[in-house]
């Protein structure tokens, strides 16, 4: 593992890292906040930040404005990159922004070319963990999920394939059924092929009425959001849960957009929401 900057912040530290992936076959950077209450090296736990179409580790980092409530809550942070990066990585034949580079959908794609390098959920869900509690002081006995738009698809399905690995999921505008618009449609079958049975377990909605379960959700959505009727379509995760008796607080936030103007105002909120989750024992 290399690493890129390390930076005082709140009383805690900023590290940038880059290591070589297995699961990718390509190098893969992501961030890691580590509060003061690790300074003696005692394991804290970690919320897991999945970003969404285009963005980088970089963007939450610079501009998701998590440090300080993380360094009150005792929280580490992390936060990967979107899709594989780098010389033979297939991009998009049209190098549109919501398939290829920057849009890994946190899938395990099936299809050439993209078969070999974008293994996002493999990545996610068997590597990350590994690597960053070698280096950090985190506690894989209480981990958090959350994620913003494509990331928040990334959360969502990776909760509910994983039952019992997450104390806590929560989300940001997140695509809530992408086997049902048009973003999910496109990345789905480009990376998975043209059996839609084959999607189900990539779609938050489907999952749950295919019997996925988690304990309760937390979704901020901004009524401004230019995707929301589109892409998002929170009314149909909220409908699966009702019918699955899953708890949801799903708060439409008027005014608000898809930004960090956005995610960065609800922050705290979800990091306290966590922490209050990660607290309680199992």
């Amino acid at each position: 593992m290399d690493t890129i900057s390390i930076t005082r912040a709140h009383g805690g530290t900023q590290h940038v890292v880059k290591h070589s992936s297995r699961s990718t076959g390509t190098d893969m950077t992501f961030s890691v906040f580590v509060p003061p209450q690790a300074d003696d090296g005692s394991p804290c736990p970690v919320v897991w930040y999945l970003s969404g179409l285009t963005c980088t580790h970089a963007n939450v980092t610079e501009k998701g404005e998590y440090r300080r409530a993380c360094a009150e809550l005792g929280l580490i942070f992390v936060a990967p990159d979107t899709s594989p990066r780098g010389e033979g990585v297939p991009d998009d034949p049209a190098a549109a922004y919501d398939f290829g580079l920057g849009a890994g959908f946190y899938v395990d794609a099936t299809q050439a070319p993209y078969d070999r390098h974008y293994r996002m959920y493999s990545y996610i869900v068997d590597e990350l963990p590994d690597v960053a509690a070698s280096a950090f002081p985190i506690d894989l006995g209480a981990q958090a999920i959350t994620g913003h738009s494509m990331g928040g698809h990334g959360a969502l399905t990776i909760a509910l394939r994983n039952p019992g690995r997450f104390r806590s999921v929560s989300a940001f505008a997140p695509i809530v059924a992408p086997s049902q618009v048009p973003w999910g449609e496109k990345a789905l079958a480009g990376y998975l092929g043209p059996d839609r049975s084959a999607w189900r377990a990539h779609d938050a909605v489907a999952l749950i009425e295919d019997g996925a379960r988690v304990d309760d959700l937390l979704v901020d959505q901004g009524e401004a959001d230019t995707f929301l009727a589109e892409q998002l379509r929170p009314q149909l995760l909220e409908e699966a849960c009702r019918s699955a008796g899953i708890p949801l607080t799903l708060r439409m936030q008027p005014g608000y957009d898809h930004s960090y103007y956005f995610i960065s105002t609800f922050m705290a909120d979800h990091l306290r929401w966590h922490a209050e989750r990660l607290r309680q024992s199992r």
